[in-house]
């Protein structure tokens, strides 16, 4: 049964560039316990309206809800506080400390701190995140381990265990199985089925076709700035993929 308050919801979002229109009036509905694909060409304007939901851009129109009550979102502290965290396709690891540090980077734990200076609580943060990546089911021989020594595969799942550690509402995931191997991107799904099991609601951007047919609910997909399609994912993967391709080279559009 489909929540009558969604977790997000977006209303005629517009954003321009100068003389660039990037988004034209978008509308977006995400529920809870919800992976929601977000699929489109290049410029088509996901990246941007996932920025607007994530406090990196603020919107020229439109209104955003979070749990039916209209919030203003002007920073990325403001989307941290709504439970908002987004994935970018660049991680934003820090290569050279551990898996610890890089879970708590930012929100790092303290056993006692006198103005400036303060002392890590070494010993919670390394259970709290052995405690996260065994809720993931993400396995690690040590969380001590750098991640410059971690493959493709492990530091996605790092950065997704560290967008999802601070009681997360929504995930945003950008690309989250680009440039990864068969056998990676398989883990990083079933990752992705792992946190919708826990409770929750997803976005993904990809333009990996395959991937929003295999875990997402419901997909849309914008072209040109637009929602042109809104659906949920059904059907066999051929007929899916001939589907979303007509939508994204605008032979078919629902909102013409």
């Amino acid at each position: 049964m489909i929540d009558r308050v969604p977790v997000v919801k977006m209303c005629n979002i517009k954003k321009n560039f100068g003389g660039v229109q990037a988004l034209k009036g978008v509308d977006l509905v995400l529920h809870h316990n919800e992976i929601l694909g977000l699929v489109g060409d290049n410029a088509a304007g996901k990246s941007t309206l996932m920025k607007i939901l994530s406090g990196a851009y603020i919107p020229d129109e439109g209104e955003i809800f979070i749990e039916g009550k209209k919030i203003n979102m002007a920073s990325s502290r403001d989307a941290h506080h709504y439970g908002i965290e987004m994935l970018y396709q660049d991680l934003a690891l820090a290569n050279n400390l551990d898996v610890v540090a890089n879970v708590f980077m930012g929100r790092e734990k303290m056993n006692f701190k006198i103005g400036d200076i303060g002392i890590l609580d070494e010993h919670y943060m390394e259970r709290e995140t052995e405690r996260l990546l065994d809720r993931l089911k993400i396995d690690l021989a040590s969380v001590r381990l750098k991640v410059e020594s971690l493959s493709g595969g492990q530091r996605q799942a790092i950065a997704i265990a560290r967008a999802t550690a601070f009681n997360a509402r929504v995930t945003i995931m950008d690309e989250p199985t680009a440039a990864l191997s068969v056998a990676a991107i398989k883990k990083v799904l079933d990752l992705v089925k792992e946190l919708k099991k826990q409770g929750n609601s997803i976005i993904i951007i990809s333009h990996r076709i395959e991937d929003i047919y295999q875990v997402s609910d419901r997909m849309i997909v914008l072209r040109q700035g637009r929602k042109v399609c809104d659906t949920r994912v059904t059907g066999d993967i051929d007929t899916f993929r001939e589907h979303v391709v007509a939508y994204i080279i605008g032979a078919r559009d629902d909102y013409a």
